[in-house]
């Protein structure tokens, strides 16, 4: 008899188990340039799918780990069948609809499928607004058949939204969801809420340490760390206050643990998948080394009460917290991976807009929208130490971005400008002046909070007032000045 496992329909074709196994082990497992027998590893898959685990999470860059789920789905039964999520996490630059479709056929080919069961993207950089010409490109993609479903992997909750209300058909999105990182309980439930999607939670157990092996345990140097994911979270656990702050935690669960007879990280786990907007949990495996699927499995079993939760709750207000919205481990400093720096994920670095010089010292950039040469004005132009941009608003190219939702639309208008800016040689910090025009005042409290949102560290001069602006679907629009530091 299979055991009792809970599923989630993340949409009417995908019905996920709310453990998935997670396979970016693999990655570590093959660093030392050992490539795993595919055969052989993909054998291993099959205790979980006997279990009723039948998710498994992975990603274009986990080492093996697409070919070997391919390799082991072939062989599977329809009677339950096994759903294979997987991730495209392209380079910096600009990328094409061919460059999408072969990242697409890639996947299918390693995977030995016809559709993609959840095809979840990631993007390096919001200011460079290529990643939603891949989006459009990945819808298209659905609606021909290559992908079942679209999710996202490491979006924080205004790039989530502007994908939403600009016509993606998201599922969901993947981030990194624990006791000790509580980053997406706020904003990001309350938008998953509002648009009925849901989050797939990893880093649970935070690498390993969220585990009865760690207790009264002396804190591990980088050297006593032997995989990447422990390197990763050691860092979590640096950020939100320590070692000394930790093992309290771990107490606390240790207790909570016996009272129910299960693990500590059964209590983590159960913990993240009670949170309303979590449609599951992936726990990572390696595969053919050791598997916890018994172990896994308690958490069905488990009903946290009150008591519980409250003990938790008031640990939990000791800790530090972990920087920004969730995905911004990857985007700002401090930068939250195993090496604590991005260098092993990106070797390459791209500016949003092509620089184009012109006479008199002047150096300008298009963003390619059709007001540009219609109206024979640039984006932004800089001369010396100063950047001005043009009255910027939320098209892209002959589409509207955000939608009817103005908090998208401003949030979408910042990344542009911040584009602007940052392709001719400066950043957001150096914008000394903003203008911002709302189409109708019933909309300035929210645009103005996300000036608050995107400025608020900032500070530059600020107008703004209520315009007619050209075009009734542009809900807001926005111009800057900046003085970068250096002429150079």
């Amino acid at each position: 008899m299979r055991p009792m496992v809970e599923y989630c329909e993340l949409a009417p074709d995908l019905k996920i188990s709310r453990i998935l196994t997670g396979l970016w082990q693999i990655a570590d497992m093959e660093k030392d340039g050992i490539i795993l027998e595919y055969e052989e590893t993909a054998k291993a898959m099959e205790p979980y799918y006997d279990a009723g685990l039948t998710s498994f999470d992975m990603a274009d860059h986990y080492g093996s780990a697409e070919i070997i789920a391919g390799t082991f789905r072939k062989k599977q039964l329809t009677v339950n069948p096994v759903q294979l999520l997987t991730k495209w996490v392209p380079k910096p630059g600009q990328k094409t609809k061919a460059d999408v479709q072969s990242a697409v056929d890639l996947a299918l080919e390693r995977m030995q499928l016809d559709a993609i069961d959840l095809l979840q993207f990631h993007t390096w950089d919001y200011a460079d607004p290529n990643w939603l010409d891949c989006l459009f490109w990945l819808q298209e993609l659905k609606e021909e058949g290559f992908i079942k479903n679209i999710g996202l992997t490491n979006f924080n909750t205004a790039h989530l939204r502007i994908a939403l209300t600009s016509g993606i058909d998201v599922v969901s999105n993947q981030v990194c969801y624990s006791l000790i990182d509580q980053r997406a309980d706020g904003k990001m439930e309350k938008l998953c809420k509002e648009f009925d999607l849901k989050i797939l939670a990893f880093g649970t157990l935070a690498g390993g340490f969220l585990s009865e092996k760690w207790v009264d345990h002396a804190e591990p140097s980088t050297g006593d760390l032997s995989t990447w994911s422990e390197m990763k979270y050691k860092r979590f656990i640096d950020v939100t206050g320590g070692w000394k702050k930790f093992q309290p935690l771990l107490k606390v669960l240790q207790e909570i643990a016996k009272k129910h007879a299960v693990s500590i990280s059964n209590i983590a786990t159960k913990y993240i998948l009670d949170k309303p907007s979590v449609g599951g949990v992936i726990i990572g495996a390696r595969l053919g080394k050791k598997d916890y699927i018994k172990e896994n499995l308690k958490v069905f079993e488990i009903k946290l009460d009150e008591a519980d939760k409250k003990m938790i709750h008031e640990i939990q207000s000791q800790f530090d917290l972990v920087h920004g919205d969730c995905g911004d481990e990857y985007r700002k400093a401090p930068i939250l991976t195993a090496t604590g720096d991005l260098t092993h994920h990106l070797d390459v670095s791209a500016t949003p807009f092509t620089p184009i010089k012109m006479s008199g010292g002047r150096v300008r950039v298009n963003s390619g929208t059709v007001w540009e040469d219609f109206g024979g004005y640039s984006r932004a132009v800089r001369k010396g130490n100063q950047i001005a941009v043009s009255g910027t608003t939320a098209s892209h190219g002959e589409r509207l971005i955000g939608g009817s939702d103005p908090v998208a639309q401003a949030h979408f208008v910042i990344d542009k400008i911040q584009g602007a800016i940052e392709s001719l040689g400066g950043y957001l910090e150096d914008i000394v002046r903003t203008r911002v025009y709302v189409n109708n005042i019933k909309d300035w409290e929210v645009v103005a909070q996300v000036h608050r949102e995107r400025f608020g560290d900032i500070q530059p001069a600020n107008t703004l007032v209520e315009a007619r602006l050209v075009g009734t679907e542009y809900l807001m629009e926005m111009e800057v000045d900046a003085i970068i530091d250096s002429t150079e």
